[in-house]
């Protein structure tokens, strides 16, 4: 790591979003200052537009590599683009802002990759615009896979209370329980005990949920608990990993956030995500684990009835940013490697 702060790129995200004036605003932050080194990677025009409606005293600063700590006034910019107002209209998605923010998370890992960045923090972006220009991503998740080779990821959402992983992402409900396999569950709890020992706790206690309501009642609502789930958490056991279930849903958090686990393993999106955006709508971050790099992100969308305004909250951007820091500093020192 260079310097005394950890290095963290910041991805501006779609520029007719939110990202540019929440990192305009973490980025004042004199407490976000003090534990990183930031370089925002993205459109110089997009980003003093979301310095002035953060209302901040930040300038423009582009710059090709990280800038000295003492230019706390500065917002440090490596501009990949150079968008056209009709590019970046507010709650108008272009294409070339798909392209934007495509050519942004590219830019993010290689410089993570090549050891000149020590972690990345992504602003939220509109994956409609970046299919239209050509990048046909379900999300940043899968693009990074992708770009740094990772054959298995998986999101987790974290807070101070609650941690979630799970098992199947933006899929269809019905498609649910055909995508609930051994190998996939087997594989998110072998990646969340990793990830989550590496950098968060040692030694981690996980709970699994299940995918039926009360696992599945003997079979009357369902069989993967038996069948697939129950197996997957006993190869885990014998691998070492302190985990347990199936468990309800309908429970098991109530006891997750009273610190009985450190991370829940949960079959589908929305089973995890509502009771982590209960407890954790404005200062949740979104983690991918699996990738030999560093990413969070802020926990929410582009939030285009927002944008503009001056009125999105900056608190899951600046979680993000924190969590990177941290979690850089935690590889660098070697603490909690496996």
């Amino acid at each position: 790591m260079s310097n005394t702060k950890p290095r963290i790129v910041i991805t501006m995200g779609d520029p007719s979003g939110v990202g540019p004036e929440i990192i305009a605003a973490a980025l004042a932050d004199p407490s976000i200052r003090r534990i990183c080194r930031p370089l925002v990677i993205g459109d110089a025009g997009a980003m003093a537009r979301g310095i002035a409606i953060a209302g901040t005293d930040l300038r423009v600063l582009r710059s090709s590599s990280f800038i000295p700590e003492d230019f706390s006034d500065a917002l440090p910019i490596l501009e990949i683009t150079n968008l056209a107002d009709e590019d970046m209209r507010f709650g108008s998605p272009s294409i070339a802002g798909g392209e934007a923010m495509f050519r942004a998370i590219c830019e993010a890992a290689r410089l993570c990759l090549a050891g000149d960045a020590d972690a990345i923090a992504t602003a939220p972006i509109s994956k409609e615009a970046m299919n239209r220009a050509g990048h046909l991503y379900p999300g940043h998740t899968e693009l990074l896979a992708e770009l740094t080779g990772a054959e298995r990821v998986v999101m987790m959402l974290a807070g101070t209370q609650l941690r979630v992983t799970l098992v199947t992402i933006h899929e269809s409900l019905a498609d649910v329980p055909r995508l609930v396999t051994f190998e996939g569950v087997l594989d998110t709890v072998r990646i969340t005990h990793r990830d989550v020992h590496r950098y968060f706790k040692r030694d981690p206690r996980i709970s699994v949920l299940a995918l039926n309501p009360h696992c599945g009642e003997g079979g009357m609502f369902g069989d993967e608990e038996g069948r697939i789930i129950a197996p997957a958490v006993e190869a885990a056991r014998r691998e070492g990993i302190d985990v347990v279930g199936p468990l309800s849903a309908d429970t098991l958090f109530h006891f997750a956030v009273q610190g009985d686990y450190d991370a829940v393993v949960c079959m589908y999106h929305d089973q995890g995500l509502i009771p982590l955006k209960l407890l954790h709508f404005d200062d949740g971050v979104n983690v991918t684990l699996g990738l030999p790099i560093i990413r969070t992100s802020v926990d929410h969308g582009t939030a285009y009835n927002l944008a503009g305004t001056g009125r999105a909250s900056a608190e899951s951007m600046k979680a993000a940013i924190r969590m990177a820091a941290d979690m850089a500093l935690v590889k660098a020192s070697g603490e909690g490697e496996l």
